[in-house]
């Protein structure tokens, strides 16, 4: 669907209809009153609103990875750290050594980017021909790097902050927490003070989404009871069904109405809510928000107007291509060599090399970057994203065929 997307806006956007894409995404909805204004572009509305939820989703994801999964421990962390640092520090070099275009340099952050969705189809369309590890290991440095992303979004890409309004939203996260803490969670009442925060953000200056990473912490991990003490309700709640009226009548009982209200409040205490919400909204994110992003974003027009400057599009794309090949096999190897980390027992360099290549697919990131780094300026908006889909797709299919290859030679090697 991202490639579709993206696919359909390219066309769209330098179609007869050209006028249109740019009309549609240029038109403004919202409020206005005399006390108070919020009023944007549909585009601002889907990068500003819509993609709040994407990054409150990563950061459920970076959640969940610091207490229970590949980034629990300083030595799980080790090898996705060195692998993301490689994968940021080395394409941001590349890209200010080889940009000389003044204009041009506050878009140092987009190559850093690596798009986790877009990686993961990837190296999913190989099926067995990887190890699982190896595909653990690309979601958790892409979480790292993303991680990197949001820290660089929050410090170099927001305006003129507003500290007094900072301060101000941050009370409603410090009041969720504390009920996070005490394991209570309502979703209407997230809801309703994540929405305080995210237009606090909004006017205080600092780009909205950072409140959804930060609403994502305030999100309970525990879970109210034990599944053992669900299991055993479960037997208590299924023996109410047993006998002629749960098998025949059309109708239930008042007692099994009763049954199913109370196994509702149940199943909502055994769920963990942070893993509930990611997997719920997980569907919204990857069939709707990142597809509409990418129609929204994805559209670089080549009319003579707007012009395309292809030096930027080839730094750009290199930065993402060599940057990230290089920049990840290099640190993940001197983690190795200096003893701080090691690769699981299924994974060999060859794969390391593979996935540097693919983690260049910086897309939904990028381009979001490239949105706030050259905000009034059509000329390197259009060429960076260019620049993004050219080496995004060279990386993805340099990547994807290496791994081929290296899989099918692992398979003829003979046994010793």
């Amino acid at each position: 669907m991202l490639l579709a997307a993206t696919v359909i806006a390219i066309f769209w956007a330098n179609s007869p209809w050209g006028d249109t894409y740019q009309a549609i995404w240029e038109y403004r909805i919202g409020l206005n009153t005399d006390a108070f204004s919020l009023s944007k572009p549909i585009m601002l509305w889907i990068n500003d609103a819509l993609m709040a939820v994407f990054f409150f989703v990563i950061g459920l994801e970076i959640k969940r990875e610091l207490l229970i999964g590949e980034l629990n421990s300083p030595r799980k962390a080790a090898l996705p750290l060195f692998a993301a640092l490689g994968g940021m520090i080395v394409p941001i070099i590349l890209y200010l050594t080889l940009n000389k275009n003044l204009d041009a340099n506050a878009g140092w952050g987009v190559p850093m980017a690596t798009d986790i969705a877009f990686s993961l189809a990837i190296i999913n369309a190989l099926g067995k021909r990887v190890p699982i590890a190896l595909k653990v290991f690309l979601t958790a440095f892409a979480i790292v790097d993303d991680i990197g992303g949001v820290l660089v979004i929050a410090l170099f890409y927001s305006e003129e902050i507003k500290y007094v309004l900072i301060i101000l939203a941050f009370i409603p996260m410090i009041f969720l927490g504390i009920l996070s803490y005490y394991k209570y969670y309502s979703k209407f009442l997230w809801i309703a003070l994540g929405g305080v925060v995210w237009l606090l953000f909004l006017k205080a200056g600092i780009h909205p989404t950072i409140a959804g990473v930060l609403l994502a912490f305030t999100v309970p991990i525990r879970r109210i009871i034990k599944v053992d003490t669900f299991k055993k309700k479960l037997s208590g709640f299924a023996s109410k069904f047993e006998g002629e009226s749960a098998t025949d009548s059309l109708i239930l009982t008042k007692e099994q109405i009763e049954v199913i209200d109370d196994l509702e409040d149940w199943t909502e205490k055994v769920q963990s809510p942070l893993q509930h919400l990611e997997h719920k909204l997980h569907y919204w994110v990857a069939y709707l928000i990142m597809p509409v992003f990418a129609l929204a974003n994805a559209g670089v027009d080549f009319n003579i107007e707007t012009g395309i400057d292809w030096l930027i599009v080839l730094i750009i794309s290199l930065s993402l291509f060599v940057g990230k090949s290089i920049g990840i096999p290099l640190l993940t190897l001197i983690g190795i060599k200096l003893k701080l980390t090691e690769l699981p027992k299924e994974i060999n360099f060859a794969h390391v090399i593979g996935v540097g290549f693919i983690a260049g697919v910086g897309f939904t990131m990028s381009i979001f970057i490239s949105n706030l780094a050259f905000t009034d300026n059509p000329l390197l908006t259009n060429s960076s994203k260019l620049g993004i889909l050219v080496g995004s797709f060279i990386s993805g299919l340099t990547g994807y065929l290496l791994l081929r290859i290296s899989s099918k030679k692992e398979k003829t090697q003979p046994i010793p």
